[in-house]
């Protein structure tokens, strides 16, 4: 599926922001202060300046819906994007788009451009199932193969032709995943015996094991405890060293803990009663949460709607 452009060019869009809407908003939450904890310290300070992912003008459809219009975001290398919003907003659909999952949605058609190094990923001579190993991704379920512990890991190299010493690859992303002193012992065990928070970080240990660049998260801890979710989270954490990591999530505090970006979207209203998600305001996490400069931001991440 490449990406269709609009057929109008320097058509004008829809302005997304109304006039009465930009009143700039007085203070914070406090959300960001309560919940930044030590998990931000010792990063580096938040940065755009080694961009991984440029998407402009982005709009999705499926079929004749529009789900998702008009947005333009940068994320930076190593850095942790969360997206948060009220639900059907398009958070999902905008980080399938960053690694052409939405190809595999009938119908589905992407608009604008999203680009990855500088290279539209969209482009006729793009390999989407190459896109989809430089890129993984962890799902908001966990959804380990019902196979061992060990095969789990491994599939993805040994399905690329990865040379080297596989016990070596599986030991590495499992340590990766902060999992391996849990499950070393239990290597040729069901994957489906772990518990769910053990299950979700092997779903991260078996992404990681192929050595992409950047990790797509939609929700990856929805369905976790909250012991399970804190370990993702410090999981999530000591990645960025590594990885570049978009991160879809519901909770605020979790996207105030540990992301160095926050793109906060809602859904507009067309004047024929129909929803499009659409990038409100994007800016380094403590900005937004603390001075953000729409008051539909503010008035999401205060608790008045969403």
């Amino acid at each position: 599926m490449n990406a269709e452009r609009p057929a109008a060019q320097g058509a004008p869009m829809p302005d997304p922001v109304k006039s009465d809407q930009q009143t700039p908003t007085q203070g914070g939450s406090g959300v960001f202060s309560a919940a930044r904890g030590q998990r931000r310290h010792g990063r580096p300070e938040p940065s755009l300046d080694d961009p991984v992912f440029q998407i402009s003008d982005l709009g999705v459809w499926y079929g004749s819906l529009q789900a998702v219009r008009d947005v333009s975001m940068t994320i930076g290398r190593r850095q942790i994007t969360a997206m948060i919003g009220p639900s059907g907003c398009g958070k999902s659909t905008v980080i399938r788009c960053l690694n052409r999952m939405n190809d595999l949605i009938p119908g589905a058609r992407v608009v604008g451009k999203v680009a990855y190094h500088g290279e539209d990923l969209y482009g006729p001579e793009v390999d989407p199932i190459e896109v989809r190993r430089r890129i993984g991704m962890v799902f908001q379920k966990p959804n380990p193969f019902p196979k061992s512990v060990y095969d789990n890991v491994a599939y993805g190299p040994r399905v690329n032709g990865v040379k080297g010493n596989l016990d070596d690859i599986v030991e590495e992303a499992l340590t990766g995943a902060a999992l391996w002193d849990e499950v070393r012992d239990k290597l040729k065990n069901s994957a489906l015996a772990l518990s769910g928070g053990q299950q979700q970080r092997l779903c991260i240990a078996r992404a990681i094991a192929v050595k992409p660049e950047a990790i797509l998260m939609d929700e990856p801890c929805s369905a976790l405890d909250p012991i399970a979710t804190a370990k993702i989270e410090d999981l999530m954490v000591g990645l960025a060293s590594e990885f570049t990591l978009v991160i879809v999530t519901h909770n605020m505090q979790q996207a105030a803990r540990i992301s160095d970006y926050t793109a906060f979207f809602t859904a507009d209203v067309d004047d024929a009663g129909v929803r499009h998600g659409r990038l409100v305001e994007y800016d380094t996490t403590e900005k937004l949460f603390e001075n953000p400069e729409d008051r539909r931001t503010e008035d999401y991440i205060t608790g008045r709607f969403g």
